[in-house]
């Protein structure tokens, strides 16, 4: 009985031994640290946020700098684009420190937990910082502590971006101004000390700053906002945000710090934790730093990193994009110029299309909501706008620039909005919300589809096309360019599901069912290929990182391997020539193009491309993308758009369910056939997918969903019919 009794417990062990191994590969997997201070912003710095306040952490040992921003704070209004604003810098001067005395130093991101630490040794003493965006109590928290009495004496300064005076009172810094739009905006930081004394002076430049002398410990809390709000009717303007940042102190200053902590990382990991991923059984590379990581790749297979790039992207939509605020632009959230490249605005010839590729399919649904009520705000504004442009016509589309006001600038993009339309579609594709559809995305549906059945232009042949189109970003402009083409296609489809699903607008449902038949479809080339145009006329050496004629490939679904075979080679074709190396977001989409082609080892080859250590912060087209040692995208320079389309491509290689039923690894890549598991990714239909493989075949798999259903699968080459267990 002994015996028995020790065996069970030696098994016991070994499984507990097997299990905490696996979880702290996986654990493990979700750090990126390095062993030095970041010294520049966009290459070096690691990102926080909570959807409205953002911040990039440099971490210096002698002087911390965080440069700070809020999504709302833009030039420009319903006429200029303006651009996107850095909002302030927090400078922290630790007195009487010699950095290069610093022992054991390491900086980590934690993308388990959204936190942000520094811990280092001084004089044989251990100095931590806890950092973190929280968006229950919407502030920016940091904390310090050490294992020394008496050990901070420091100086504190909070600068404006516009220049500002900081003033100081109390326990608190705070800067307030006004744009030249009118916008309103203010910053608050406050301060909390176990021990030493507090003093606030003026600096040379006659701004406010905070002197600590020897506190054991302190914690700073960062709030910012404008008086921006989302409503046209309001004339975007909203509460004063100096009461808005002092209502956030007060009440977060009132909880103890371990209930923020706890608050935050609680909030985040109901997003986060949805989602687990591990590709291989033994292959962590953690114990070195992750830019080593990077540049060790190539020569050394490092599937875990395959899988922190993964995480990280849904890091950094959750950390970009909250229910509330502004959707995530071309950086995201994080900004330190006024005159950023491209405004670091919002794109609509693909850029934030792709920012909300993963929303969905890597259960992250509420993440979406930003992009899709910034659509619903834009609207009257655009209406105007597209009237004055295209006379009569009813509904509206976009120019290729836009703000958080209406404003637009560059060439007119006549598909944009209908690309917008597809977040609308996609996200009642995935949540089966028909409250949601009837009263939201059906109304903004409807008139897209109006402007497209009032702007096509009908011939006499009984063809429809689009007129004066232009493919992103180069060729002449022409009709019936595949880029207009295949979006109004995509468009009219998800209206006619839309009106299906809800049983109304029988009449205007078949008229646009009409216009679809007959609308110009894609058509093969001469060599083989995909024709960007009508004319067949497409040059096999072009390399141009834009491959919009292949959107009814991905993110469309006019063009499968099942359905339309012909196509779907014709788009490979086309594909090949294009050529794997481009800037960062290009070879992020292409990932995705070779997932719907069912090419996992193409789409390897491209992910592995985008796994490239790059430098430097020039505008360059024709230099190699790839990420910077923060693991952001180099365009080059930073966009973030690659970090979110790598993310929707794992998702698209392990899981596809856009032709009506749910495809177990359609695209898995060789190098992770032997083993794998993944929880958590959602497909159409408000399933929740789960399930491991091994040599490259599914052994186990779980669908759930909010009530019992039965779903078509394709599992390991076969089709099945299965029931899907209600949570």
């Amino acid at each position: 009985m002994m015996n028995f009794k020790r065996k069970t417990l030696k098994l016991f062990f070994v499984l507990l031994l097997t299990y905490s191994f696996s979880q702290a590969q996986i654990n493990n997997n979700l750090r990126i640290w390095d062993d030095k201070p970041a010294k520049d912003w966009m290459t070096q710095a690691y990102p926080i946020g909570n959807g409205k306040l953002g911040a990039m952490v440099f971490a210096g040992v002698d002087e911390e700098h965080i440069q700070f921003n809020e999504s709302s704070l833009w030039t420009g209004n319903e006429h200029e684009t303006g651009a996107y604003q850095a909002f302030g810098d927090l400078f922290i001067k630790f007195k009487n420190i010699d950095p290069s005395k610093a022992t054991q130093y390491k900086r980590v991101l934690d993308l388990s937990n959204a936190l942000h630490k520094v811990d280092y040794q001084y004089d044989n003493l251990l100095y931590s910082r806890e950092y973190f965006s929280s968006y229950p109590d919407q502030l920016l928290v940091f904390n310090y502590t050490s294992k020394a009495k008496n050990a901070y004496s420091i100086t504190i300064k909070l600068k404006d971006a516009h220049a500002s005076k900081t003033q100081g009172n109390a326990n608190r810094l705070t800067v307030s101004g006004v744009l030249e739009n009118g916008l309103k905006y203010a910053s608050t930081l406050q301060i909390k000390h176990d021990g030493g004394t507090l003093t606030i002076d003026k600096d040379a430049d006659g701004n406010s700053q905070i002197h600590l002398e020897n506190a054991n410990a302190f914690t700073l809390f960062l709030a910012a906002a404008t008086d921006y709000i989302n409503q046209r009717a309001k004339h975007w303007k909203g509460e004063n945000p100096e009461q808005i940042v002092d209502r956030n102190l007060v009440n977060a200053t009132a909880k103890k710090y371990d209930v923020l902590k706890n608050n935050h990382v609680k909030d985040y990991q109901n997003l986060f934790n949805r989602v687990a991923l591990q590709i291989g059984k033994n292959n962590s590379k953690t114990e070195v730093p992750t830019v080593r990581r990077i540049l060790n790749y190539k020569k050394d297979e490092d599937t875990g990193l395959e899988n922190t790039l993964f995480q990280y992207g849904r890091y950094l939509l959750i950390s970009s994009s909250r229910k509330g605020g502004l959707p995530a632009n071309l950086q995201g959230l994080w900004n330190n110029s006024n005159n950023p490249p491209w405004r670091s605005d919002y794109h609509s010839n693909i850029n934030i299309q792709m920012n909300y590729w993963p929303a969905e399919p890597a259960n992250l649904a509420e993440s979406n909501i930003p992009y899709l009520d910034y659509i619903n705000s834009m609207r009257e504004v655009k209406k105007e706008n597209t009237q004055k442009e295209y006379p009569g016509v009813r509904g509206w589309t976009v120019k290729t620039e836009n703000n958080i006001f209406g404003g637009e600038s560059f060439l007119w993009n006549t598909p944009g909005s209908a690309w917008y339309a597809q977040a609308l579609w996609d996200h009642y594709a995935f949540n089966q919300d028909k409250t949601y559809l009837k009263e939201f995305a059906y109304p903004i549906l409807k008139e897209i589809s109006e402007f497209w059945d009032d702007h096509l232009k009908r011939r006499a042949d009984g063809v429809i096309v689009a007129p004066n189109g232009w493919s992103p970003e180069h060729g002449p402009k022409e009709d019936g360019v595949s880029y207009d083409q295949q979006i109004v296609y995509d468009l009219f489809t998800n209206y006619i599901e839309a009106a299906d699903s809800l049983k109304i607008d029988t009449d205007y449902r078949n008229h646009i069912a009409a216009l679809k038949d007959h609308l110009l479809k894609p058509k093969i080339g001469k060599w083989g290929q995909l024709q960007e145009w009508e004319e067949d006329k497409d040059d096999q050496n072009d390399k141009h990182r834009h491959a919009s004629h292949l959107f009814a490939l991905h993110p469309g679904r006019q063009i499968s391997l099942s359905k339309t075979p012909e196509l779907a080679r014709a788009a490979e074709v086309s594909l090949t020539a294009r050529g794997d190396e481009s800037t960062g977001w290009s070879m992020a989409w292409k990932m995705n193009f070779w997932a719907r082609l069912h090419d996992g080892n193409h789409a390897y080859k491209i992910l592995k491309n985008f796994i490239t250590l790059v430098g430097g912060d020039g505008i360059d087209y024709n230099q190699g993308g790839g990420i910077y040692a923060n693991l952001l995208c180099a365009h080059p320079p930073f966009q973030i758009d690659g970090n979110f389309g790598y993310t929707a491509g794992v998702a698209e290689m392990l899981l596809q369910s856009h032709e009506g039923f749910i495809e177990f690894l359609p695209a898995i890549p060789d190098q992770w056939k032997s083993y794998g598991e993944i929880k958590g990714l959602k497909a159409r239909g408000n399933i929740t997918v789960s399930f491991k493989w091994e040599n490259g075949k599914v052994t186990s798999y779980n669908l759930s969903g909010p009530k019992a259903s039965t779903m078509k699968i394709k599992v390991n080459g076969s089709f099945k019919d299965v029931i899907v267990k209600k949570k």
